[in-house]
């Protein structure tokens, strides 16, 4: 797990040389290694681990080269919390393929150690076929040979893993693959539950899959070929939307005749003018860039001494009520939380951004994210952003980051969803959406969140970038762009793996300190931070929580609703009649958001528990509402027969 501080005095000298020197400004994580376990006593305590498909995880009886890793490594299964479903289906106790090979090469490495140090001599040279029995009465070759057996069975797996690597993939792949292998099964085993409920079961597969899992290049012709059919048609009849100017949710509910349909492209002014981005003239109040300061908190509000009195208590304290925000900042929320933390973390002298600019700027922004949205809207944004905050203030992560990356992360966050129009990309992709078409069925929506925020800098007082030098705004620009395209959800198995690879990897190397010395380590953990805060619904304290899941159902329902109007196939999960809320949000947590959040908490340890312990109870909290309704809806066709 990493903590922050130096090493523990204990640790293995060569972990202690690792260190940074003073003065160094490489940034590092502390990491904690796997515990060291020398004896054949803790050997043989490790635990029984059936149909192991890495030699590395157990031990060999007789032999006592591997023991402290096979045992450490026990160590680390006994107090890993372990993900509800994905990684307990496995008895492996490191499940990331590129750390299982460092670990068993470190268990060779430790027996060839001990059959020359005393531990036991080589078996001397014969042929193959008389090594594997040893003379009668000769305990200590049999042991010998016994080990060496097991040291030639080490290798020969590690051979076989590192054999199938491809130079262009990243060993992070590897650890994908596997997780969505694993995903598979247990959503094949989900599937096949008996349910008082109907399809629920398969319905919450195949929103898992198709959202959670990038598609195979077949399966991403097989599916558009399906649906464009109706889709050419379909688009072609939508009507413009409308955007109301309240963060809250609609009083009434659509139905599918008054929904909404037009496409987002041509709702936001984008049909025919594919080579510029859909930008709307601003209706501003009228705010100088370098003339006075703007209101407190950057908008008017008769509520900013509340709101004031509430940022100074818990701008930095996971479970702020975003809700409370938008009520007292009149409908607000980004901008009055950027501005805060922008305050906080004294962006305006570090960048020397003039408050008026970041206010002109985000509340173009603000504008430009569909109110009428009840889930993708500025409130949305507003708790994505304050989220990133406070993860970033973990100790683990002091001193870690630039202060240009910090801005660029909290830039991320707050535009992260701009100009969404309510409804998936692989709605707009079965629509031939203009978006779509524009980038190809690649990221759809999070290019276009891009495209329009960058766009919106070069609006009137607005360009909060314009004091960087030019190499800065490359990378910022760089490093946003970056962020923003790993929220689209398919990318959550990759991002699981490249953060759980990067913890493991370390912890079976031993290694005390991750060193993060160049862009593409420093980004992974970015993206999963931005990721998490983007996941963190369900991880709130449940009166938020439960919030974030009627609006997001209901902007699934939405494009249901849309979808059944088109004569569209209804995606899963957004149909009003068929979708079980409770026992969908268990699946979510179980198979998406538990792996990423305990992943994440075992690299900021013990920042996160707290987050972790709160996803759990909400958890347990909507598994009793699905249990009661199943419960419920069983005692009622009972008595219908």
């Amino acid at each position: 797990m990493l903590e922050s501080g130096a090493p523990q005095a204990d640790m293995h000298q060569q972990q202690q040389q690792q260190q940074p020197q003073a003065g160094s400004s490489l940034p590092v994580l502390a990491i904690e290694p796997l515990p060291p376990a020398d004896s054949d006593e803790e050997e043989d305590q490790l635990p029984d681990l059936p149909g192991r498909s890495w030699p590395g995880s157990g031990s060999v009886g007789g032999s006592s080269g591997g023991a402290g890793v096979d045992a450490a490594a026990a160590a680390l299964a006994s107090s890993r919390r372990g993900s509800l479903y994905i990684f307990r289906q496995s008895d492996e106790v490191i499940v990331t393929p590129f750390a299982q090979v460092l670990h068993t090469l470190r268990s060779v490495y430790d027996s060839v150690r001990t059959m020359t140090s005393g531990g036991g001599r080589p078996a001397p040279a014969q042929n193959h076929s008389s090594s594997r029995r040893a003379p009668a009465g000769d305990a200590g070759s049999f042991a010998d040979n016994h080990l060496a057996e097991k040291t030639l069975k080490d290798l020969e797996w590690c051979l076989e893993q590192l054999e199938t690597v491809q130079t262009h993939r990243s060993v992070a792949d590897m650890a994908s693959s596997k997780f969505k292998k694993m995903l598979k099964i247990e959503l094949e085993r989900m599937s096949s539950w008996p349910s008082s409920t109907g399809a629920t079961s398969n319905q919450i597969e195949s929103y898992i899959t198709s959202t959670f899992l990038e598609k195979d290049d077949d399966d991403r012709t097989a599916s558009a070929a399906a649906a464009a059919a109706a889709a050419v048609a379909a688009a072609e009849s939508l009507e413009p939307s409308t955007n109301s100017t309240s963060g809250t949710l609609p009083d009434t509910q659509r139905s599918p005749a008054s929904a909404p349909s037009s496409s987002p492209a041509e709702a936001s002014g984008a049909r025919g003018t594919m080579t510029k981005v859909p930008v709307r003239p601003a209706v501003l109040p009228p705010t100088p860039t370098e003339g006075p300061l703007p209101p407190r908190l950057g908008v008017e509000t008769p509520h900013a001494e509340q709101l004031s009195e509430l940022f100074a208590q818990s701008l930095g304290t996971w479970g702020l009520d975003i809700f409370l925000v938008d009520r007292l900042s009149c409908q607000h929320p980004l901008v009055t939380v950027v501005y805060a933390i922008a305050e906080k973390r004294d962006f305006f002298n570090k960048f020397r951004i003039h408050p008026s600019t970041l206010v002109n700027y985000f509340l173009h922004v603000e504008q430009h994210y569909k109110q009428d949205n009840p889930y993708h809207n500025a409130v949305h944004a507003a708790d994505v952003t304050q989220s990133t905050h406070v993860l970033l203030n973990a100790q683990a992560l002091d001193n870690v980051f630039s202060d240009l990356e910090i801005l660029a992360s909290i830039f991320a966050c707050a535009i992260h969803d701009v100009n969404h129009p309510g409804v998936t990309n692989q709605f707009l992709i079965n629509t031939e959406n203009e978006l779509a078409i524009m980038y190809n069925d690649a990221s759809v929506l999070e290019n276009h969140h891009c495209a329009v925020a960058f766009k919106l800098l070069q609006e009137p007082n607005s360009n909060i970038l314009r004091q960087l030098e030019d190499g800065q705004r490359k990378q910022l620009r760089k490093m946003v762009i970056d962020m923003v395209l790993a929220t689209d959800m398919s990318k959550h198995m990759s991002l699981l793996a490249d953060l759980k690879t990067m913890v493991e990897t370390k912890k079976v190397a031993g290694g005390c300190l991750l060193k993060l010395d160049n862009y593409s380590e420093k980004m992974q953990i970015m993206q999963n931070m931005v990721h998490c805060a983007d996941l963190s619904n369900p991880a709130k304290p449940m009166p938020l929580s439960s919030q974030w899941v009627t609006r997001v159902m209901e902007e699934f329902f939405s494009q249901g609703d849309r979808e059944k109007a088109l004569g569209l196939p209804v995606s899963p999960m957004c149909c009003r009649e068929t979708a079980n809320v409770e026992k969908s949000q268990v699946s979510f947590i179980d198979f998406i958001v538990h792996p990423l959040w305990e992943a994440w908490t075992e690299l900021v340890h013990p920042d996160a528990e707290h987050i972790l312990n709160t996803l759990e109870g909400n958890r347990d909290h909507y598994s009793e509402l699905s249990a009661a309704k199943e419960a419920a809806a069983a005692a009622k066709a009972g008595q219908e027969t």
